[in-house]
């Protein structure tokens, strides 16, 4: 489960790139159960693709930039709309940098469900049948075959 935002005042790299996992779970998820993708994850790429360029250019958080400024925030009370600070090349850069995030992220998420499948499915129909799941009911479901895993 994701803790709110602005419940969060300092966040690291991990937490952010297990952020990225959990919005790439869907996607990935189709891609191991269904063998397809669809538009679903329209909005979830979107997120992961803001926060992953964030990581590089507005926090600090890429090996090959370090601490270097390369986006500001402009309007940060209205929408928070950014704009890179950097040449073309460094630009592109950072779209390479992005991707590599994501594309790990997405792979990290692959193969969470794939490892935890016998789960998901559980869980998938357990929704089938009653419509909602709470976290002791989902929990359960983990503790059933984590067993196995052990």
């Amino acid at each position: 489960m994701q803790v709110e935002a602005s419940e969060q005042v300092l966040q690291d790299r991990e937490t952010l790139f297990n952020r990225i996992v959990t919005l790439t779970g869907g996607r990935a998820a189709e891609e191991v159960v269904f063998n397809t993708v669809t538009t679903g994850a329209s909005n979830d790429i979107e997120q992961a693709t803001k926060l992953a360029r964030a990581m590089v250019s507005r926090f600090g958080m890429s090996e090959k930039y370090d601490m270097m400024g390369l986006e500001s925030v402009n309007n940060a009370y209205l929408g928070a709309d950014t704009s890179l600070v950097c040449s073309t090349e460094t630009a592109a850069d950072i779209d390479r940098e992005v991707l590599g995030i994501i594309r790990n992220a997405h792979e990290k998420a692959r193969e969470i469900i794939s490892d935890n499948r016998d789960i998901m499915d559980e869980a998938s129909d357990f929704l089938v049948t009653r419509e909602t799941i709470t976290g002791e009911e989902f929990m359960e479901i983990v503790r059933r075959h984590s067993g196995d895993k052990m």
